[in-house]
C-alpha cells in the first residue's frame, strides 16, 4: 500500500514538471508539432543602471603621531576614539633632562647679558676717553671690539636657550589636527623614540572613498567630457556601499581623479568626498562605490532570447526571408538576472527570436509568431493535459 502511493505521488510530481517545462520560457520549446517560433521587435526604453567598484574609506587628514625626543611616557591625556582639537596636548613624555638644559641655557643667557652690560660701560667710558684725548684709539677699538663680542656671546645663549625650550616643547607632544584619536599602542612607562607611531588623528568630518577604475573608463570620461577635469566635474553623485551591505545615507561627490595609470593593475584611482555629520564612516574602512548610470534610449532584451559561447553572446536575428540569423551582441557587464542592456550588435527595428533558441540553428527557416500567440499556444496545450489524463497515469 505504501509503494503503490509512493508511485502515485512520482507520477503525480512527474506530470506536474511536464506541465510546469513546457509552461517556461527559456532556451527551451514545447513540442508543439510546427516551426512557429515568437519573434518580436528591437525597441528602446529608459533604463537605471549602476556600476560598483571595490573602495577604501580614509578621514580627509589622516595624522601619524610620532615624538621627535626619545624617552618614557608619563602621561596619555586621550582615550582611544576621543575628538580631540588642534593643538591638544595628547602624550608627555619625561622632561627632566630637557628642563635641566632650559634652565642651564636660560643662566648663560643671564651670565652673558651681565657681560654685555660690563662691555658696554667700558666701551661708552672708552669713547669718552678718546674724545677728551686720554686714550688712543687702539684702546677705543680694543672696547669696541669686547663690546660686540659680548652681543654676540648673548646672543648664542639666546640661540641655544631657543633650542633647548623647543626640544622640551616636544616632550608635549600635540596634535596637529582636529580629529578623532585611533589607538593607541603605548602606555604610560612605554620607552618611545622618533620611529614609533603613537596614535592616529583622523579628522573624520567629510571622509575621502578611493576606488579605481579602468584605463578604458578614465578615457572615455575624459574624452566624452572633453578632459579630466571636466569629466570630474561633471560625474554624477555617487552612493557608498556600506560592509555590511546598506547604502550610506548621503550621496558623495567625485572630487579628483589620478593623472597616472597604476601599471600593476591598469586602473585609475578616483576619490569621492563623503560629509560624515555622525560619525557613522570610520577611517580605514572598506566598502563598495555605487555610481548610477541612465540611458533614455537603451536596448533591453531577455536573456532566456541570449545563448552564450565562450563568454560571446549571440541572438537569432530574423531576416526578411523568415531565416535566422546566429548574431554576436555585446551587453552592459551589469544586469539584473532577467535582462541585459545591449551595447552593441542590435538597433531599434530588428527582430530577434525570444524563445525556443536551443532548437533553431543558423540560416534555419520559421513561422514568425508574436510572442502572445507562443503564450497562448502554450496554456492551450497544458490545458489539454486534463485531470482525467492526470487519474490515467495514476492508475498505470
Amino acid at each position: 500500500m505504501i509503494v503503490s502511493m509512493k508511485k502515485r505521488m512520482f507520477l503525480v510530481m512527474t506530470v506536474a514538471s511536464l506541465i510546469l517545462s513546457s509552461c517556461g520560457g527559456g532556451g527551451g520549446r514545447p513540442q508543439f508539432g510546427d516551426n512557429e517560433y515568437p519573434v518580436t521587435t528591437v525597441g528602446t526604453q529608459s533604463s537605471e543602471t549602476q556600476t560598483t567598484y571595490p573602495a577604501t574609506i580614509k578621514g580627509v587628514q589622516d595624522v601619524q603621531i610620532s615624538p621627535k625626543v626619545a624617552g618614557f611616557i608619563t602621561q596619555v591625556n586621550v582615550k582611544e576614539g576621543q575628538t580631540v582639537s588642534a593643538g591638544q596636548v595628547l602624550f608627555v613624555i619625561d622632561n627632566v633632562t630637557y628642563q635641566a638644559q632650559v634652565r642651564q641655557a636660560q643662566a648663560s643667557v643671564n651670565t652673558a647679558k651681565a657681560s654685555l652690560n660690563t662691555a658696554k660701560l667700558s666701551y661708552e667710558n672708552a669713547q669718552k676717553l678718546h674724545e677728551n684725548g686720554v686714550i688712543g684709539d687702539f684702546e677705543l677699538q680694543q672696547a669696541t671690539n669686547q663690546y660686540e663680542q659680548a652681543k654676540a656671546t648673548v646672543a648664542q645663549a639666546e640661540a641655544l636657550l631657543a633650542s633647548n625650550k623647543e626640544m622640551l616643547s616636544y616632550c608635549y607632544v600635540k596634535s596637529p589636527a582636529a580629529g578623532v584619536v585611533g589607538t593607541l599602542p603605548y602606555k604610560v612607562g612605554a620607552l618611545v623614540s622618533t620611529g614609533n607611531v603613537l596614535t592616529t588623528v583622523s579628522n573624520n568630518s567629510s571622509m575621502e572613498v578611493y576606488f579605481s577604475v579602468t584605463e578604458k573608463d578614465a578615457l572615455e570620461m575624459s574624452k566624452g567630457e572633453g578632459g579630466q577635469n571636466a569629466a570630474v566635474s561633471k560625474f554624477p553623485p555617487v552612493k557608498l556601499k556600506l560592509a555590511d551591505g546598506t547604502l550610506y545615507n548621503l550621496d558623495g561627490t567625485v572630487t579628483k581623479m589620478s593623472g597616472v595609470i597604476d601599471a600593476a593593475t591598469g586602473s585609475v584611482q578616483m576619490i569621492a568626498l563623503f560629509q560624515n555629520p555622525q560619525r557613522v564612516l570610520k577611517s580605514g574602512g572598506s566598502g563598495a562605490i555605487v555610481i548610477p548610470h541612465s540611458n533614455s534610449s537603451a536596448i533591453i532584451i531577455p536573456q532566456s532570447a541570449v545563448s552564450e559561447v565562450q563568454n560571446k553572446k549571440f541572438v537569432y536575428l530574423l531576416g526578411a526571408d523568415n531565416k535566422v540569423k546566429y548574431s554576436e551582441i555585446q551587453v552592459a557587464p551589469q544586469n539584473d538576472g532577467m535582462n541585459y542592456m545591449v551595447t552593441g550588435g542590435l538597433k531599434a527595428g530588428d527582430k530577434y527570436v525570444t524563445n525556443g533558441i536551443t532548437k533553431l540553428s543558423d540560416g534555419m527557416e520559421i513561422v514568425p509568431i508574436t510572442p502572445e500567440r507562443y503564450q497562448q499556444k502554450i496554456d492551450e496545450q497544458a490545458k489539454a493535459m486534463t485531470a482525467g489524463d492526470i487519474v490515467g497515469a495514476m492508475k498505470k
